[in-house]
């Protein structure tokens, strides 16, 4: 055996390493991208090879961890030492070459391209690596919906299937999806997997039809082991796409294969769609995605920060996730701003920064929403007066409304209870705590009640 493929383990070496990064790294970063590398070391002790699981691990450790990696062995050892990033070899016969190493730095593309590729993606799924359970910020607003594609990427084609996922724009339906994907592969990588959008879908029966070449399109859809379809929405008013989307459906349940599906209202919301379609879509498990709530928001503000290879202070992020509430898009676009504005002007990240760097979001925002535009949003959603807003009237048909224009008030403003609670004739600021606590309790529970909800959300956010 050549000298070069002569490797020792050293133990004592990389898990010395491994204990100081695991005090220095948030536990979720360790865990995710430190912990599952395995080292060998070379017999001269002054080069160390680890091995990373994929490609995009690969060039995200090169990037992220490199220069603190090197910093820390040279310190433990004593001398310098040379890192080399490879591909964990698969289980090959005796006589295959182990993968050559790729040098850390510099980073050729070609060694890149000489690396063995999974055989998975013999298949192409269009899965995004980078998006995966560990990658995914949990809390209240998506805790179901989550639970639920962690037990159908580890069981496919037996319970909640199909799993139905809706919610508004940039709430993270689609990176669930490709976590279930990505989750199944790690597992099963001869599955076949694909990841698609409804107009994708479309587009193909689109092409099948004009090149009459059907039994290929059922072929390559009726064949795969997880189908994940974005916005089937899209679906509405296309008759054949939806005659051909039943037949995969119903082919795909025969043979226990699973379907994920996302759409931006529940199944029975869905309009111009066949009814039998409907029905199938709604036969599985049909689980919401909220807006994230404050601490959520928070926690995605500080771990994108951190991907992003810079820090946002706590207070920071509370003020930025006060004042972005939509969704986790908007919020990872507000965090660009902050961090291009700081790189900018060479200034560190603070509130005042913030401020300054999303002050035509902050402006726009102030503009749009007031209490006074919810209360008309609302009232004209539900048919009633503004003036019932105010008044002392207490049916359900004003009462309701009135709650409903109370939480959303809390929700999308920066106004105290009391000050909410004068807006809607001088109640006191209990009453409209009551109506955010009753409110958000049962949009956890009742599904129209929450598609108006999402409604009038992007109403009015415009």
């Amino acid at each position: 055996m050549s000298s070069d493929l002569a490797f020792e383990a050293s133990p004592a070496l990389w898990q010395a390493c491994l204990d100081e990064l695991s005090r220095e790294l948030p536990e979720q970063q360790f865990n995710t991208w430190i912990k599952p590398l395995t080292a060998q070391i070379h017999p001269d002790q002054n080069k160390l090879t680890l091995f990373v699981a994929n490609r995009f691990k690969m060039d995200w450790i090169r990037a992220q961890y490199a220069q603190k990696l090197t910093q820390i062995l040279e310190r433990l050892q004593g001398q310098p030492v040379q890192i080399e990033l490879a591909l964990t070899p698969r289980e090959t016969p005796a006589r295959t070459a182990r993968p050559t190493p790729t040098a850390l730095s510099p980073a050729s593309p070609e060694a890149l391209d000489m690396a063995e590729e999974s055989p998975s993606q013999a298949f192409r799924s269009r899965l995004n690596p980078a998006l995966t359970f560990d990658t995914l910020v949990e809390g209240s607003a998506n805790r179901m919906a989550r639970a639920a594609a962690m037990h159908v990427a580890g069981s496919p084609g037996q319970l909640y299937n199909p799993l139905f996922i809706y919610g508004g724009v940039g709430l993270g339906k689609t990176h669930l999806m490709h976590a279930i994907g990505n989750k199944l592969l790690a597992d099963r990588p001869n599955a076949k997997v694909l990841y698609i959008h409804a107009e994708q879908f479309v587009s193909d029966v689109v092409k099948a039809y004009q090149r009459k070449t059907f039994d290929e399109f059922k072929q390559h859809y009726h064949s795969l082991d997880l189908l994940l379809i974005d916005d089937v929405q899209f679906f509405a008013n296309k008759d054949r796409t939806q005659e051909e989307f039943f037949n995969a459906f119903e082919a795909l349940l025969a043979k226990k294969s699973h379907i994920v599906m996302t759409s931006d209202t529940y199944p029975k919301g869905l309009t111009d769609i066949h009814e039998r379609l409907v029905s199938r879509f709604d036969s599985g498990l049909t689980v919401a995605i909220e807006p994230p709530e404050l601490e959520m928001r928070v926690a995605i503000l500080i771990n994108k920060a951190i991907s992003e290879g810079s820090e946002m202070p706590e207070e920071v992020a509370f003020f930025v996730a006060k004042n972005v509430r939509s969704n986790v898009r908007e919020l990872e676009g507000a965090l660009r701003k902050i961090l291009a504005y700081s790189r900018f002007n060479q200034k560190e990240v603070s509130i005042q920064l913030a401020r300054e760097a999303l002050r035509d979001l902050l402006s726009i925002q102030n503009r749009q929403i007031s209490v006074e535009n919810i209360q008309k949003t609302v009232a004209d959603y539900y048919k009633i007066k503004v003036a019932d807003m105010y008044s002392k009237k207490r049916p359900a048909s004003i009462a309701r409304p009135r709650q409903i224009a109370m939480y959303l008030a809390k929700e999308l403003t920066q106004k105290s209870l009391p000050e909410i609670g004068e807006l809607f004739g001088g109640r006191d600021h209990t009453t409209v705590l009551h109506a955010v606590r009753k409110i958000a309790g049962e949009r956890q529970q009742l599904t129209e009640l929450n598609q108006q909800l999402h409604v009038l959300e992007q109403t009015l956010k415009g």
